[in-house]
């Protein structure tokens, strides 16, 4: 799927808002771990990863500060949990939507923006999950986490449908197309979150990628 902006941050948490034209994410918002990783964006998106103590966090999810060890055996288990947590929700959204779909590459237009809806929602979430989780060396090697690599595969397996159905060339390989596409989407969406964050920004942004990507994979 930014360093912390010295200026005032927004306050609170809204739900979280569903990748346009997607359906709402279904994590139950009442669920006590739930609220302890939307707190942690908050809190992480204000004051980076390295400054944030266990104990603002916990204040921000309304819950005591050995709560947090109930759930996640450190600072670094958090922040490895949260990103696990919002790459299983653009797993969700590829299974439920892109069987839906006529063509690979409808397909991985779909996923572009389904990315980016995601992020374009929530600017704390968008600076988490492009800068954040950088400042965290061991979340870095354990970049190649399960929830990651399904994520990089089900890409593949797109482009892999797609030079079977002689929709894209065959001389690439699908994973280097997919770690490809998930760069330029952790680009985009980290110029985004530094930058104004307009609305409706991401969602150009991922039509405009999705023809430069796919104009490369012409066969």
């Amino acid at each position: 799927m930014s360093p912390s902006s010295a200026g005032a941050r927004r306050a609170p948490a809204k739900p979280r808002r569903a990748p346009e034209g997607g359906a709402q994410p279904g994590r139950g918002g009442g669920d006590k771990r739930e609220r302890i990783l939307d707190a942690a964006v908050r809190v992480f998106a204000r004051k980076g990863f390295h400054a944030t103590r266990v104990s603002e966090v916990a204040k921000a999810a309304g819950v005591a500060d050995g709560t947090i060890y109930l759930y996640f055996e450190s600072k670094d288990e958090l922040l490895r949990s949260l990103f696990e947590d919002r790459v299983e929700t653009l797993l969700s959204h590829m299974k439920t939507e892109l069987p839906k779909l006529p063509n690979a590459p409808a397909k991985l237009r779909r996923i572009l923006e389904i990315q980016l809806g995601v992020l374009g929602g929530e600017r704390d979430l968008a600076e988490v999950f492009t800068v954040i989780f950088r400042q965290s060396t061991k979340l870095l090697k354990q970049y190649a986490a399960p929830k990651f690599t399904a994520y990089l595969n089900a890409i593949a397996a797109v482009v892999s449908e797609g030079q079977a159905a002689g929709d894209f060339r065959v001389d690439v390989a699908p994973l280097l197309v997919a770690r490809a596409t998930w760069g330029a989407l952790d680009g985009i969406a980290l110029t985004w979150a530094l930058g104004r964050a307009e609305r409706g920004a991401l969602a150009r942004a991922a039509g405009q990628l999705a023809d430069v990507i796919l104009r490369g994979l012409l066969p």
